[in-house]
């Protein structure tokens, strides 16, 4: 298979995914090193092919996920788990996270955690690379944009959120 076949092949799996995928899976199933398929993606993106890159690997970015909201949270580093898991428990997608720096102006942190088990897996994540997370730089103030399968479930998130005091409104 040439590189050309491999590429629209990857593109391929990753339309008909719908769970992330890792750069070391996708090399395996090639037979080739992980850095030619981080390369690939680079390029493909470059074509203009939307792929996110999430904690747990690639993933192809549809619109499939339902309607999309931003909503404004505040909490310390302790709470985000409560939060993630309050919005997700609630029939939340939630696509990312969001910050304004002083500096750098928006930094966006693609996540598409969908369940419990991938919060958990998030928070590992930044627990064994002990690495903050981004609404730390900005005192716990953060944006996520999230998705639900309806406007009700949009506003089951809110009221939770709202009474756990996480809602900034």
């Amino acid at each position: 298979m040439n590189t050309k076949e491999r590429r629209a092949m990857l593109e391929q799996i990753l339309n008909r995914i719908k769970e992330p995928i890792t750069a070391t899976t996708l090399a395996e199933r090639f037979g080739v090193s992980r850095q030619i398929i981080v390369g690939d993606i680079a390029l493909l993106r470059a074509k203009g092919v939307h792929i996110s890159a999430t904690p747990r690997g690639y993933l192809m970015e549809t619109d499939r996920e339902g309607e999309r909201y931003t909503i404004v949270c505040q909490h310390d580093a302790a709470s985000l788990k409560e939060e993630l898991y309050t919005i997700s428990d609630w029939g939340g997608h939630i696509l990312d996270v969001i910050v304004e720096h002083p500096v750098y102006g928006q930094i966006i942190g693609k996540l598409h955690l969908r369940s419990r088990f991938d919060i958990d897996r998030f928070c590992e994540q930044l627990q064994e690379t002990q690495a903050p997370p981004l609404s730390m730089l900005t005192e716990g103030i953060h944006l996520h944009t999230i998705s639900c399968p309806n406007s009700e479930t949009y506003q089951r998130i809110l009221d939770a959120l709202r009474t756990k005091k996480f809602l900034v409104e």
